[in-house]
Protein backbone atom coordinates (compact mmCIF):
# COMPACT_ATOMS: atom_id res chain seq x y z
CA UNK A 1 0.00 0.00 0.00
CA UNK A 2 1.42 3.58 -1.48
CA UNK A 3 2.71 5.64 1.64
CA UNK A 4 -0.16 8.48 2.01
CA UNK A 5 1.16 12.15 0.90
CA UNK A 6 2.80 13.69 4.23
CA UNK A 7 1.91 16.99 4.86
CA UNK A 8 3.08 20.82 4.92
CA UNK A 9 2.83 22.92 7.86
CA UNK A 10 0.07 24.59 6.40
CA UNK A 11 -1.90 21.70 6.04
CA UNK A 12 -1.25 20.96 2.09
CA UNK A 13 -0.92 17.77 1.40
CA UNK A 14 2.99 17.58 -0.22
CA UNK A 15 4.20 15.58 -3.34
CA UNK A 16 7.52 14.17 -3.76
CA UNK A 17 7.88 14.70 -7.59
CA UNK A 18 6.64 18.34 -7.61
CA UNK A 19 8.28 19.19 -4.56
CA UNK A 20 11.85 17.46 -4.69
CA UNK A 21 12.60 16.57 -8.21
CA UNK A 22 10.96 19.55 -10.55
CA UNK A 23 11.93 22.37 -8.65
CA UNK A 24 15.66 21.07 -9.73
CA UNK A 25 14.95 20.51 -12.97
CA UNK A 26 13.09 24.21 -12.99
CA UNK A 27 16.84 25.67 -11.70
CA UNK A 28 19.00 23.98 -13.98
CA UNK A 29 16.53 24.66 -16.90
CA UNK A 30 16.19 28.42 -16.04
CA UNK A 31 17.54 30.77 -18.72
CA UNK A 32 20.49 33.01 -17.13
CA UNK A 33 20.38 36.61 -17.73
CA UNK A 34 23.56 37.79 -20.22
CA UNK A 35 23.68 41.03 -21.28
CA UNK A 36 23.00 42.21 -24.89
CA UNK A 37 25.39 44.28 -25.79
CA UNK A 38 28.37 42.12 -25.81
CA UNK A 39 28.21 41.98 -29.60
CA UNK A 40 27.95 44.28 -32.33
CA UNK A 41 26.93 43.71 -35.81
CA UNK A 42 28.68 45.65 -38.41
CA UNK A 43 26.54 47.57 -40.54
CA UNK A 44 28.99 47.03 -43.53
CA UNK A 45 29.73 43.56 -43.95
CA UNK A 46 26.68 41.80 -40.89
CA UNK A 47 29.60 40.03 -39.06
CA UNK A 48 28.93 39.44 -35.26
CA UNK A 49 32.04 41.52 -33.18
CA UNK A 50 32.93 41.10 -29.85
CA UNK A 51 32.49 44.91 -28.02
CA UNK A 52 35.81 44.50 -26.40
CA UNK A 53 37.60 43.91 -29.60
CA UNK A 54 35.74 46.81 -31.37
CA UNK A 55 36.89 48.66 -28.65
CA UNK A 56 39.98 48.24 -28.57
CA UNK A 57 39.78 48.41 -32.73
CA UNK A 58 38.63 51.74 -31.85
CA UNK A 59 35.36 51.07 -33.33
CA UNK A 60 36.78 49.70 -36.61
CA UNK A 61 35.29 46.30 -37.73
CA UNK A 62 37.95 43.21 -37.37
CA UNK A 63 36.73 41.62 -40.33
CA UNK A 64 35.69 44.33 -43.33
CA UNK A 65 37.78 47.12 -41.61
CA UNK A 66 34.59 49.44 -41.94
CA UNK A 67 35.05 52.53 -39.83
CA UNK A 68 32.20 52.71 -37.65
CA UNK A 69 30.66 56.61 -36.26
CA UNK A 70 32.24 57.81 -32.88
CA UNK A 71 31.67 60.57 -31.03
CA UNK A 72 33.52 63.64 -29.80
CA UNK A 73 34.59 62.21 -26.61
CA UNK A 74 36.24 59.12 -27.87
CA UNK A 75 37.75 61.21 -30.90
CA UNK A 76 39.75 63.34 -27.91
CA UNK A 77 40.51 60.77 -25.83
CA UNK A 78 42.18 58.39 -29.03
CA UNK A 79 43.89 61.73 -30.60
CA UNK A 80 45.28 64.07 -27.39
CA UNK A 81 48.00 62.73 -25.52
CA UNK A 82 47.11 60.42 -22.63
CA UNK A 83 43.57 61.38 -23.51
CA UNK A 84 43.79 64.37 -20.95
CA UNK A 85 41.80 67.13 -22.89
CA UNK A 86 39.78 69.86 -21.39
CA UNK A 87 36.29 71.42 -22.73
CA UNK A 88 35.87 74.66 -24.66
CA UNK A 89 32.65 76.00 -23.96
CA UNK A 90 30.61 77.97 -26.50
CA UNK A 91 28.33 80.41 -26.46
CA UNK A 92 24.43 79.09 -26.97
CA UNK A 93 23.04 79.51 -30.23
CA UNK A 94 19.23 80.36 -31.08
CA UNK A 95 17.26 78.29 -29.77
CA UNK A 96 14.15 77.26 -32.41
CA UNK A 97 13.90 81.32 -33.60
CA UNK A 98 11.31 80.24 -36.33
CA UNK A 99 9.12 78.04 -34.27
CA UNK A 100 9.44 74.93 -36.92
CA UNK A 101 7.14 72.16 -36.54
CA UNK A 102 6.90 69.59 -38.95
CA UNK A 103 6.10 66.23 -37.59
CA UNK A 104 7.26 67.37 -34.01
CA UNK A 105 8.43 70.90 -32.80
CA UNK A 106 12.18 71.54 -33.35
CA UNK A 107 12.64 71.89 -29.57
CA UNK A 108 11.27 68.22 -29.16
CA UNK A 109 13.73 67.13 -31.60
CA UNK A 110 16.42 68.87 -29.99
CA UNK A 111 15.82 67.56 -26.09
CA UNK A 112 15.38 64.24 -27.93
CA UNK A 113 19.26 64.52 -29.57
CA UNK A 114 20.07 66.29 -26.15
CA UNK A 115 19.11 63.63 -24.53
CA UNK A 116 20.38 60.73 -26.47
CA UNK A 117 24.09 62.44 -26.70
CA UNK A 118 24.39 64.30 -23.22
CA UNK A 119 25.67 67.47 -25.42
CA UNK A 120 23.81 69.98 -25.81
CA UNK A 121 24.75 70.75 -29.47
CA UNK A 122 26.49 68.61 -32.70
CA UNK A 123 30.17 70.28 -32.22
CA UNK A 124 32.37 70.23 -28.92
CA UNK A 125 35.24 71.62 -29.04
CA UNK A 126 38.43 70.81 -26.43
CA UNK A 127 42.06 72.35 -25.96
CA UNK A 128 44.72 69.75 -24.88
CA UNK A 129 47.91 68.81 -26.33
CA UNK A 130 48.93 66.76 -29.26
CA UNK A 131 52.37 65.16 -29.42
CA UNK A 132 53.35 67.93 -27.22
CA UNK A 133 52.33 70.48 -29.03
CA UNK A 134 48.94 72.52 -27.86
CA UNK A 135 46.42 72.01 -30.05
CA UNK A 136 42.75 73.06 -30.33
CA UNK A 137 40.37 70.22 -31.56
CA UNK A 138 36.66 70.78 -33.02
CA UNK A 139 34.53 67.36 -33.51
CA UNK A 140 30.78 67.02 -34.80
CA UNK A 141 28.43 64.42 -33.65
CA UNK A 142 26.39 62.65 -36.30
CA UNK A 143 24.12 61.17 -33.52
CA UNK A 144 23.12 64.65 -32.17
CA UNK A 145 20.64 65.59 -35.05
CA UNK A 146 22.78 64.45 -38.26
CA UNK A 147 25.66 66.69 -37.27
CA UNK A 148 23.85 69.19 -39.10
CA UNK A 149 24.97 73.05 -38.13
CA UNK A 150 22.70 74.85 -36.54
CA UNK A 151 23.47 77.91 -34.72
CA UNK A 152 24.87 76.18 -31.83
CA UNK A 153 27.31 74.42 -33.69
CA UNK A 154 28.47 77.57 -35.63
CA UNK A 155 29.52 79.44 -32.21
CA UNK A 156 31.03 76.07 -31.13
CA UNK A 157 33.36 76.71 -34.55
CA UNK A 158 34.19 80.24 -34.07
CA UNK A 159 35.08 79.67 -30.69
CA UNK A 160 37.47 76.79 -31.68
CA UNK A 161 39.25 79.51 -33.63
CA UNK A 162 38.66 81.76 -31.46
CA UNK A 163 40.92 79.90 -28.75
CA UNK A 164 43.28 78.28 -31.83
CA UNK A 165 44.36 82.61 -32.22
CA UNK A 166 44.38 82.84 -28.55
CA UNK A 167 46.61 79.51 -27.73
CA UNK A 168 48.63 80.67 -31.18
CA UNK A 169 47.77 76.82 -31.72
CA UNK A 170 46.86 74.60 -34.90
CA UNK A 171 42.88 73.96 -35.43
CA UNK A 172 41.80 70.35 -36.24
CA UNK A 173 38.18 70.08 -37.34
CA UNK A 174 36.85 66.18 -37.40
CA UNK A 175 33.98 66.73 -39.46
CA UNK A 176 30.25 64.29 -39.50
CA UNK A 177 27.29 66.11 -40.59
CA UNK A 178 24.57 65.81 -43.12
CA UNK A 179 25.12 69.45 -43.80
CA UNK A 180 22.88 72.80 -42.88
CA UNK A 181 20.26 72.07 -39.95
CA UNK A 182 17.21 74.10 -41.88
CA UNK A 183 14.64 74.07 -38.74
CA UNK A 184 16.68 77.40 -38.63
CA UNK A 185 16.07 78.57 -42.09
CA UNK A 186 18.51 81.48 -43.45
CA UNK A 187 20.83 81.65 -40.00
CA UNK A 188 21.78 78.33 -40.47
CA UNK A 189 22.91 78.66 -43.64
CA UNK A 190 24.85 81.91 -42.24
CA UNK A 191 27.20 79.79 -40.56
CA UNK A 192 28.97 78.56 -43.75
CA UNK A 193 30.57 82.18 -44.53
CA UNK A 194 30.66 82.77 -40.71
CA UNK A 195 33.39 79.55 -40.13
CA UNK A 196 35.05 80.43 -43.49
CA UNK A 197 36.03 84.04 -41.94
CA UNK A 198 37.06 82.12 -38.39
CA UNK A 199 39.74 79.63 -40.95
CA UNK A 200 40.43 82.36 -43.22
CA UNK A 201 41.46 84.47 -39.39
CA UNK A 202 43.96 81.15 -38.73
CA UNK A 203 45.15 81.61 -42.20
CA UNK A 204 46.32 85.33 -41.97
CA UNK A 205 47.61 84.84 -38.27
CA UNK A 206 49.81 81.54 -39.89
CA UNK A 207 48.20 78.77 -37.36
CA UNK A 208 47.32 75.33 -39.31
CA UNK A 209 43.96 74.34 -40.11
CA UNK A 210 43.66 70.68 -40.44
CA UNK A 211 40.47 68.68 -41.40
CA UNK A 212 39.45 65.20 -40.91
CA UNK A 213 36.46 64.16 -42.93
CA UNK A 214 34.83 61.22 -41.66
CA UNK A 215 31.73 59.64 -42.96
CA UNK A 216 29.33 61.20 -43.58
CA UNK A 217 30.32 64.56 -44.77
CA UNK A 218 28.01 65.99 -47.27
CA UNK A 219 25.44 69.29 -47.49
CA UNK A 220 26.97 72.79 -46.40
CA UNK A 221 29.40 71.50 -44.05
CA UNK A 222 31.56 70.31 -47.18
CA UNK A 223 30.77 73.79 -48.90
CA UNK A 224 32.53 76.02 -46.56
CA UNK A 225 35.22 74.78 -43.73
CA UNK A 226 35.24 71.47 -44.61
CA UNK A 227 37.44 71.79 -47.58
CA UNK A 228 39.25 74.59 -46.51
CA UNK A 229 42.32 72.59 -44.94
CA UNK A 230 45.80 73.39 -45.48
CA UNK A 231 45.94 69.70 -45.38
CA UNK A 232 42.65 67.51 -45.75
CA UNK A 233 42.54 63.76 -44.21
CA UNK A 234 39.69 61.38 -44.43
CA UNK A 235 38.89 58.43 -42.82
CA UNK A 236 38.78 55.17 -45.23
CA UNK A 237 35.33 54.58 -47.20
CA UNK A 238 33.78 57.99 -45.68
CA UNK A 239 31.09 59.22 -48.01
CA UNK A 240 32.27 62.74 -48.46
CA UNK A 241 30.04 65.44 -51.00
CA UNK A 242 27.43 68.10 -51.28
CA UNK A 243 24.59 66.16 -52.73
CA UNK A 244 23.78 62.00 -51.79
CA UNK A 245 24.60 60.12 -54.86
CA UNK A 246 21.00 59.10 -55.43
CA UNK A 247 20.17 62.38 -55.74
CA UNK A 248 23.13 63.33 -57.95
CA UNK A 249 21.70 60.26 -60.25
CA UNK A 250 18.07 61.16 -60.66
CA UNK A 251 19.35 64.56 -61.15
CA UNK A 252 21.58 63.58 -64.12
CA UNK A 253 19.91 60.13 -64.93
CA UNK A 254 23.06 58.95 -65.37
CA UNK A 255 24.64 55.66 -63.44
CA UNK A 256 28.08 56.88 -61.10
CA UNK A 257 31.26 55.43 -61.16
CA UNK A 258 32.07 52.45 -58.48
CA UNK A 259 32.79 54.31 -55.63
CA UNK A 260 31.72 57.98 -56.20
CA UNK A 261 32.16 60.39 -53.50
CA UNK A 262 34.08 57.92 -51.48
CA UNK A 263 36.98 59.12 -50.03
CA UNK A 264 39.56 56.71 -51.97
CA UNK A 265 37.88 58.21 -55.60
CA UNK A 266 38.64 61.79 -54.01
CA UNK A 267 42.39 60.97 -53.04
CA UNK A 268 42.30 59.43 -56.48
CA UNK A 269 40.94 62.32 -58.38
CA UNK A 270 43.09 64.93 -56.24
CA UNK A 271 40.40 66.49 -53.42
CA UNK A 272 41.78 65.04 -50.31
CA UNK A 273 45.48 65.26 -49.95
CA UNK A 274 45.55 61.36 -47.79
CA UNK A 275 43.61 58.82 -46.68
CA UNK A 276 44.63 57.49 -43.29
CA UNK A 277 43.06 54.45 -41.21
CA UNK A 278 42.03 55.39 -37.73
CA UNK A 279 44.47 53.50 -36.14
CA UNK A 280 47.19 55.62 -37.60
CA UNK A 281 45.57 58.99 -37.45
CA UNK A 282 46.96 60.04 -34.29
CA UNK A 283 50.55 59.67 -35.47
CA UNK A 284 49.60 61.36 -38.62
CA UNK A 285 47.80 64.18 -37.02
CA UNK A 286 50.71 64.58 -35.22
CA UNK A 287 53.53 64.33 -37.90
CA UNK A 288 51.45 66.94 -39.96
CA UNK A 289 51.32 69.26 -36.70
CA UNK A 290 55.01 69.26 -36.76
CA UNK A 291 55.51 70.09 -39.71
CA UNK A 292 53.34 72.72 -40.18
CA UNK A 293 54.06 74.74 -36.76
CA UNK A 294 57.90 73.95 -36.34
CA UNK A 295 59.65 76.85 -37.70
CA UNK A 296 61.94 76.59 -40.93
CA UNK A 297 64.87 78.65 -42.25
CA UNK A 298 63.52 80.12 -45.93
CA UNK A 299 65.06 79.49 -48.54
CA UNK A 300 66.88 82.56 -50.47
CA UNK A 301 65.02 84.37 -52.92
CA UNK A 302 65.96 84.72 -56.56
CA UNK A 303 66.95 88.56 -55.73
CA UNK A 304 69.46 87.19 -52.62
CA UNK A 305 71.22 84.48 -54.73
CA UNK A 306 71.51 87.37 -57.51
CA UNK A 307 73.25 89.61 -55.09
CA UNK A 308 75.14 86.29 -53.38
CA UNK A 309 76.48 85.59 -57.16
CA UNK A 310 77.80 89.20 -57.81
CA UNK A 311 78.78 89.95 -54.65
CA UNK A 312 82.29 88.54 -55.41
CA UNK A 313 82.91 90.60 -58.77
CA UNK A 314 81.99 93.07 -56.59
CA UNK A 315 84.80 92.69 -54.57
CA UNK A 316 87.55 91.88 -57.07
CA UNK A 317 86.56 95.14 -58.45
CA UNK A 318 87.77 96.80 -55.08
CA UNK A 319 90.31 94.61 -54.49
CA UNK A 320 91.93 96.21 -58.33
CA UNK A 321 91.18 99.31 -57.11
CA UNK A 322 92.64 99.74 -53.97
CA UNK A 323 95.89 97.81 -56.00
CA UNK A 324 95.73 100.20 -58.64
CA UNK A 325 96.13 99.60 -62.31
CA UNK A 326 98.55 97.41 -64.14
CA UNK A 327 99.69 100.89 -65.73
CA UNK A 328 100.36 102.32 -62.04
CA UNK A 329 102.32 99.13 -61.19
CA UNK A 330 104.47 100.05 -64.40
CA UNK A 331 105.26 103.35 -62.99
CA UNK A 332 105.82 102.93 -59.39
CA UNK A 333 108.67 100.10 -60.65
CA UNK A 334 110.23 102.41 -62.81
CA UNK A 335 110.56 105.51 -60.67
CA UNK A 336 112.09 102.42 -58.10
CA UNK A 337 114.45 101.62 -60.80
Amino acid sequence: MPDKPSESPSGQAMNWLTNTVLPKINVFGRKKDTPDNLWEKCPACSQMVFHRELEDAQRVCTHCQYHMRIGPERRFKDLFDDGAYELVEAPDGAVDPLKFRDTKRYTDRLKESRSKTGDKEAVKVALGTLGGARTVIAAQNFQFAGGSMGTGAGEALIKAGETALAEQAPLIAVCASGGMRMQEGILSLMQMPRTTISVQRLRSAGLPFIVVLTDPTTGGVTASFAMLGDITIAEPGALIGFAGPRVIEQTIREQLPEGFQRSEYLLEHGMIDMVVHRKDLRDTLVRVVDLLTNTVVPLPTAAVQADVKEAPEESAAESIEEAGTDDDAVERTDHQE
